[in-house]
């Protein structure tokens, strides 16, 4: 490729940065993590193919969701170097996530769900707890908010003998509920 043909084809960092909306410093730890990459010019400045700005916008998009940075980068690694990545691509990437994305989507119904119930977490501290855990069952799970946990690579439903402590009404929802 020529000169003329290198600077029609690629990006500086700041034309990346602002293309993409991300800051210089980001994308350098991008790079830094092996989810983009650049080349270097004769002057050490680094020159990025434009099909970068798509793969930015992935990353941005996928971070939104949640999804960890070494899910990214692995999954930017099983795209071709050779071409900018077809819809076919980007589409067969995002359906491998959709199971852990739909995971996530129950944990975070459930969360807005019971923001203001009992979260399972085991700490007895507040008089309702004794009513919708009572004898700390969900404690036996394990630490942590259990009502709100979803386990990965389950249907996002409690095991069965703990069905009965968890799909039990919650006994602060009525008019009765003991105060703290």
């Amino acid at each position: 490729m020529t000169r003329l043909e290198h600077r029609l084809h690629e990006l500086t960092v700041g034309q990346l940065a602002e293309r993409s909306g991300v800051a210089v410093s980001a994308l350098h730890f991008y790079e830094s993590k092996g989810l983009i990459s650049s080349r270097r010019t004769a002057g050490n400045q680094r020159r990025f193919s434009r099909d970068t700005l798509r793969r930015v916008s992935f990353i941005k998009v996928s971070q939104r969701v949640g999804i960890p940075l070494s899910d990214i980068r692995d999954a930017l690694g099983t795209l071709p170097e050779e071409r900018t990545p077809t819809v076919d691509d980007w589409a067969r990437l995002s359906e491998n996530w959709r199971t852990a994305l739909d995971d996530r989507i129950r944990q975070l119904e459930r969360l807005r769900d019971d923001l203001t119930d009992c979260i399972g977490c085991g700490c007895l501290s507040i008089n309702k707890c004794a009513l919708a855990n009572p004898y700390d069952r969900l404690g036996d799970e394990g630490p942590g908010p259990r009502r709100l946990l979803v386990r990965h690579g389950t249907s996002g439903r409690p095991p069965a003998d703990d069905r009965a402590v968890r799909d039990a009404p919650n006994p602060c929802h009525a008019d009765a509920c003991p105060t703290d």
